[in-house]
């Protein structure tokens, strides 16, 4: 649910550049309309866009690369598979909060630039090992701690370095930019990966991976000036969280939120990625799954293409009514209803996603002071993915006791409760999308 502090008065302002203005403002009263900066006239953005693009590819692109690589070197055993992705996984949650301090604490871009080469000397380092037919568990779980340790100082930096390579009156549009990128890759990784393991091997689609890290690293050192400087880094490292901590707690918004998406992590993520492949094949046929995959992925693009152009009044109080979409396909699925309903409810699951994903962000890059939003969003990052592994862990003996259709239904129902019980608080629903006087954007009440 991809920045900061809690104490925040008003709205970070970030100048626009003065060579940039943009094109002039609308007066037409209409839901949709251009931001009066639009993101990509930011030479700063499109660099930044770039390196995006081609790291969140390659990123796509690994799991499946290194699912058969991991498998084919172990000779079939899934339990290293499963030691290598937690290998991953487990330092990115340790040192999230970590990585948020670093990012507040240093300028953004630097810390962005030696994540993105550490992640491709590791993708590196395991391509090689499974090119040279020496792969060994140790060595390449070891490597995968190295890019969880990576995507650790990954995550809370680049979520602080929109707001400087953006005027304020972008955030939204270049989150929306941002997000479409994403789910493209999303929707095109793995397909792509899947073609280059059959083609030449899970070994060069791990390359392509490494490269992706590279060639992002450089993209971000063309970024133009020298990033914002951070105003003081005094004091431990754990001092630093646990100021991060108390700057979460002072945004009173970002707690309900946040518990939000914990809920919604812990009910939904692990049931719809273990049961909803087992139960689609039994409703609707093996071949659905993919379907409804697709038809979500397509959601998302919709809903990123809608909000590069829709202002909204209060974003995060409207991305959270949304974010109720997610549970339709549980809800479907659990009603054991046919193929249609299936992919349409994949594709409103979609739609509701994507809209959280930009409001929560936009949200927090615009309320959150700048020299603690690497912090906040890392924090926010840790509790809410931190339900994650417990779903998934938890999702197998509640359906072998209670039967995996009940089981989905009852997900869908607490997700979707989840997802709109925030707007019980004042300080959500009354939470207002900071535009600058004078940007152009007409209101979507």
């Amino acid at each position: 649910m991809d920045p900061d502090p809690r104490a925040a008065s008003g709205p970070a302002r970030v100048p626009a550049p003065a060579a940039r203005p943009g094109p002039p403002a609308r007066s037409a009263v209409s839901p949709l309309a251009y931001p009066l900066s639009p993101p990509l006239s930011y030479p700063g953005f499109r660099w930044f866009l770039t390196g995006q693009a081609v790291s969140l590819l390659g990123s796509a692109m690994a799991p499946v690369a290194l699912a058969f690589a991991v498998l084919d070197g172990s000779g079939g055993r899934p339990g290293d598979l499963g030691v290598v992705l937690a290998a991953r996984m487990l330092p990115m949650l340790a040192l999230l909060v970590v990585g948020g301090v670093t990012a507040d604490r240093f300028r953004r871009r630097t810390v962005l630039v030696a994540a993105n080469l550490g992640s491709a000397a590791a993708q590196g380092a395991v391509a090689g090992l499974l090119l040279t037919g020496r792969y060994a568990l140790p060595s390449v779980a070891g490597l995968e701690v190295l890019g969880g340790v990576c995507a650790a100082f990954t995550t809370p930096a680049l979520r602080g370095l929109v707001p400087e390579v953006v005027g304020a009156a972008a955030l939204r549009p270049a989150n929306a930019l941002l997000s479409t990128v994403r789910n493209a890759a999303k929707v095109l990784g793995p397909s792509l990966s899947g073609g280059l393991v059959v083609a030449v091997g899970s070994g060069p689609a791990i390359v392509c991976d490494a490269v992706s890290f590279a060639v992002a690293a450089g993209c971000l050192a063309r970024l133009p000036g020298d990033g914002a400087r951070p105003a003081r880094a005094a004091g431990p490292v754990w001092a630093a969280v646990r100021g991060g901590w108390r700057e979460f707690g002072r945004v009173r918004w970002a707690g309900p939120a946040t518990l939000s998406f914990f809920v919604i992590n812990l009910v939904q993520t692990g049931t719809w990625q273990i049961l909803g492949p087992a139960l689609t094949e039994r409703t609707a046929g093996r071949a659905v799954w993919g379907l409804v995959l697709s038809a979500r992925g397509v959601g998302l693009l919709v809903s990123g293409a809608v909000l590069y152009r829709m202002a909204v009044g209060r974003l995060l109080a409207w991305g959270l009514t949304a974010g109720a979409l997610g549970a339709v396909p549980l809800l479907v699925l659990g009603a054991r209803w046919d193929a249609p309903w299936l992919i349409a409810g994949g594709f409103a699951a979609g739609l509701g996603v994507c809209v959280t994903g930009i409001a929560w962000d936009t949200s927090l890059q615009e309320h959150v002071p700048a020299h603690a939003l690497s912090r906040v969003a890392a924090t926010g990052d840790l509790l809410a993915y931190a339900a994650i592994p417990v779903g998934q862990l938890w999702v197998g003996p509640l359906a072998r006791a209670y039967g995996g259709f009940r089981v989905v239904a009852v997900a869908g129902v607490m997700s979707a409760f989840a997802a709109v019980l925030p707007l019980a608080s004042r300080a959500v629903r009354g939470l207002r999308h900071a535009r600058p006087p004078g940007d152009g954007e007409a209101p979507c009440p």
